[in-house]
């Protein structure tokens, strides 16, 4: 078995109801917590990614729908943030928008499953 990223000291208990936004990822459901998405295994919580890939590119690509040119992510700003590749996206409507100048870049999308 291959050793797996995790989050250390995690005393919140994930799954149905427990309030946070829920993703079908790589064939489980990964839960947004404080921009990490975190998948319950036996004692602990690891820690994954959305993996860069022909569904979730990176980089320019073409812009993201979903809200007005005036909106601005970032911390609070109302959407959850995902970690993707090497930086963050933010998921709006079960896409996933990268900041990019004045748009947003589309980096592909994640089904929002009932938690």
């Amino acid at each position: 078995m291959s050793p797996h990223a995790t989050h250390p000291h995690h005393d919140h208990e994930h799954g149905p109801g427990c309030g946070h936004t829920a993703v079908r990822h790589d064939g489980h459901v990964d839960y947004v917590h404080d921009g990490h998405l975190h998948h319950p295994h036996e004692d602990h919580v690891d820690e994954h990614a959305i993996a860069v890939d022909a569904d979730h590119p990176d980089g320019h690509t073409q812009p993201a729908a979903g809200h007005d040119g005036a909106h601005a992510h970032g911390p609070d700003c109302g959407h959850d943030p995902i970690p993707h590749g090497d930086h963050v996206d933010y998921l709006v409507d079960g896409t996933l928008h990268h900041p990019h100048g004045d748009h947003c870049d589309l980096h592909g999308t994640l089904e929002v499953v009932a938690g």
